[in-house]
């Protein structure tokens, strides 16, 4: 009787245990395809999503259409003219003030290339209106291209800007550039053009401009510094000879007397013989009557020394080589 007992409550137990065994199978089944089921919808709805969010490919000429062709053109015609005017404007009104004309004209190359580059922003943000994908896609294709193509124009187009916003020079200035001397006429992004004394036009890229040493005259001032030399006997008062050499620059028309005059006295050995050179600095009211000064400085003393026999004409012949 026990043992039967016992085979009884053994066998509930198995039959339990075997229940709980499915039970947990059959809820580990169901969770598994619970979350492949899932796993399908996540999958399914990210496939449409991606389908939705794929847009037609936009037609070359519904961007480069006839009529905003025709607009662009028009739009840089009034652009460029704009601009004219106003830089044209600028220019006579700096013509018109010594005081101020380099300050004024220092405005021009900086409207110039704000005036552009508004221009063109306006172009393709207000007319093309190209989407912001086909600008990155292009801008991007573009500067590789141009980068390799046109390495030299970039680096004169950087140099203008750091030119102009540098302001080593402006236009006005007069600056020494290697040989070529004188006054800066414009400031472009690819070139600058100074006026030289011979009035000649020099044209330098302002990629070379940005690797060499420049020397300006006067910074931004209207005046500068001239410097007069004259070679004499060593013999000479030089007192008296530095006292007609000031008064000469002072009656001058040219000069500025705001600024100091100076005389200066140097020996030198020129063929065997020694010389006596006189630099006479002055500065002049206009970096435009720069040699008009030099040379009114010199005639004046040269004809006050010979005037007053410090010099005879023999010996002037004789220094004009120097001179």
């Amino acid at each position: 009787m026990k043992k039967t007992i016992l085979y009884i409550i053994l066998f509930l137990q198995i039959s339990f245990a075997q229940a709980a065994v499915d039970s947990i199978t059959n809820t580990k089944t169901k969770t598994v395809a619970d979350t492949v089921e899932t796993i399908k919808d996540s999958v399914k709805a990210e496939s449409n999503k991606l389908v939705e969010n794929i847009k037609p490919p936009i037609k070359v000429n519904e961007i480069f259409s006839l009529t905003k062709i025709i607009w662009t053109i028009i739009f840089i015609f009034i652009g460029y003219n704009v601009i004219k005017l106003i830089t044209t404007l600028l220019d006579k009104l700096s013509e018109r003030s010594i005081s101020y004309r380099i300050t004024i004209k220092g405005f021009i190359p900086i409207v110039k290339i704000i005036g552009w580059i508004g221009i063109f922003t306006l172009v393709i943000v207000g007319i093309f209106q190209p989407p912001m994908e086909s600008v990155l896609l292009v801008a991007g294709s573009l500067g590789i291209a141009i980068g390799f193509a046109a390495q030299d124009i970039l680096k004169n187009i950087f140099g203008g800007i750091t030119i102009i916003f540098d302001k080593a020079f402006q236009v006005g200035d007069k600056i020494q550039v290697g040989e070529y001397y004188g006054e800066v006429t414009s400031i472009g992004l690819r070139s600058t053009r100074i006026v030289t004394q011979d009035d000649s036009m020099v044209v330098l890229p302002n990629g070379e401009l940005m690797a060499q040493s420049i020397s300006n005259s006067n910074s931004g001032e209207p005046n500068c510094q001239v410097v007069s030399e004259i070679y004499l006997p060593p013999y000479i008062d030089t007192a008296l000879v530095r006292k007609i050499a000031i008064q000469s620059a002072q009656v001058s028309r040219y000069v500025y007397l705001n600024k100091p005059i100076a005389v200066r006295f140097k020996n030198e050995i020129y063929e065997s013989r020694s010389v006596l050179k006189l630099r006479l600095k002055a500065y002049v009211l206009d970096i435009r009557y720069e040699f008009a000064f030099m040379s009114d400085m010199t005639e004046t003393v040269i004809k006050e020394l010979l005037r007053l026999n410090i010099i005879t004409k023999d010996e002037l012949i004789g220094f004009q080589k120097l001179n």
